[in-house]
């Protein structure tokens, strides 16, 4: 065998090895995680198997501030998306259509939420609504996270936007058709597949969200930051339980996303 050939399986090998690590890293802890919802001991642990069981599912059916929190959650996920979506739309279409300059110092005032950090927009948020007369509350939340989520669905549309045909709509108006005819049926359509992938990722992006939401919620509260009051006090195997459901529910999603892909069009 000669030294390079050597070498190059020696280079496999170790890719290999790093590989295997990886993956390990990435995918023990949901496997003892999940191993320890089904394990009857009251402490979330493997190393002391007390038997299988289903009794933490049947507490997590019976724990009225989980199954709360969890439509808390979904709720402010589905305001993030109304507010969030045309907020960042606007701001794409609006940077799309300004000069070179204008648009790079509005890019930055338009991004900046992204930097900031979450606690700050989440106790601003609570300032600025108390103003009104609005406490900290679900509304408060959704806008908050909306104050940064907005950017990164702007960040989708605009990469969307540099790839359009400009000339498709002003050949339209040349033919007489209005500014908002145009939106609709040009511009609207080619952003269609853009508003899916933005609202999916405002969705994750509020449903996994702490650092904000837990300042800006008041007295009611999210799956998230009820999980993480509940930490403060040990761990619960109910709460490993919501774990599998969430790694079951997201494997089902990619499968079927992958299967769709592959279905050929007709």
């Amino acid at each position: 065998m000669s030294a390079s050939a050597a070498d190059s399986r020696a280079a496999q090998l170790v890719l290999n090895i790093y590989i295997g690590l990886f993956v390990l890293y990435l995918f023990l802890p949901l496997a003892v995680m999940s191993a320890a919802a089904f394990n009857s001991y009251d402490y979330p642990s493997v190393t002391q198997w007390k038997g299988f069981t289903l009794e933490w599912f049947v507490a997590l059916a019976h724990d009225q501030r989980l199954l709360q929190g969890l439509l808390n959650s979904i709720m402010v996920a589905a305001g993030v998306i109304v507010v969030s979506i045309p907020a960042g739309l606007s701001g794409a279409l609006i940077l799309t259509r300004l000069g070179q300059h204008s648009g790079t110092v509005l890019y930055s005032v338009l991004v900046s939420p992204v930097l900031t950090p979450g606690i700050i927009l989440g106790i601003s948020s609570l300032i600025f609504w108390r103003e009104f007369g609005v406490s900290g509350g679900l509304f408060v939340a959704v806008m908050a996270q909306s104050s940064f989520i907005a950017s990164y669905a702007m960040l989708l549309f605009l990469a969307r936007l540099q790839r359009q045909d400009r000339t498709l709509e002003e050949a339209a108006l040349d033919l007489g058709a209005s500014h908002v005819m145009v939106f609709r049926r040009i511009t609207l359509p080619f952003l269609a597949p853009t508003c899916f992938t933005a609202a999916v990722v405002a969705f994750l992006q509020s449903f996994e969200n702490y650092n904000t939401t837990v300042f800006a919620i008041g007295g009611e509260w999210t799956l998230v930051t009820e999980i993480a009051s509940r930490m403060r006090f040990g761990l619960s195997p109910v709460i490993n339980v919501v774990g599998v459901i969430f790694v079951v529910v997201t494997l089902l999603a990619a499968t079927a996303y992958v299967l769709l892909r592959r279905k050929p069009a007709r």
